[in-house]
């Protein structure tokens, strides 16, 4: 009686262990990169205005390889980029035979959607915007099923060409490009 006992209290602690091998916390880097300027991403729409030259002044979306396709000076990559170093970027080649002393300003009109996954009411790509956590992405994808696990979830994250996972909680900020999955409870 005793050894059955024991083995039915080493199952259920094996079965426990198992249970927590996918937990992983959020790296030190998911939070730093909240307090970093914003880095320029594919799906990004970017506003470049080049003043006095309304030919140049245009909406341009940074494409799957990371450049935008800019008039007279060609692509111009954007991937990993601030505004502001964009801005210099397109200043710099403006100025290599095709305007005297351009004053360029860079500006983001939409950026990379969030994805939505798991125990939520519609799992799905949505529109980021400034100010967006976990909880109001997941209140936008129609809030969390009866089954959801609605401490924590998972985010996946690309920080500097590198994609990390780890578990926040609902009231962390998200980043554009942020794929968020919300678990099943146990219980």
């Amino acid at each position: 009686m005793r050894s059955s006992r024991s083995i039915c209290c080493a199952l259920l602690a094996a079965a426990l262990l198992a249970g927590c091998t996918s937990y992983h916390p959020a790296p030190p880097a998911f939070h730093e990169v909240l307090n970093q300027p914003y880095q320029l991403g594919p799906g990004d729409r970017v506003r470049v205005t080049v003043f006095e030259q309304e030919g140049l002044t245009n909406t341009y979306s940074i494409d799957q390889s990371g450049y935008i396709a800019f008039p007279l000076i060609g692509p111009v990559p954007a991937r990993g980029q601030t505004p502001q170093k964009l801005e210099a970027a397109i200043a710099t080649k403006l100025r290599q035979g095709y305007l005297r002393n351009p004053d360029v300003s860079v500006e983001v009109e939409r950026y990379r959607p969030v994805f939505v996954m798991g125990e939520v009411g519609a799992a799905g790509q949505y529109s980021y915007v400034p100010g967006l956590t976990a909880q109001k992405a997941i209140a936008i994808a129609g809030g969390f099923s009866p089954r959801a696990n609605q401490t924590d979830v998972d985010v996946t994250r690309d920080i500097n060409g590198k994609v990390m996972t780890g578990r926040v909680q609902t009231s962390d900020p998200l980043l554009p490009g942020d794929t968020i999955y919300v678990r099943e409870r146990l219980f």
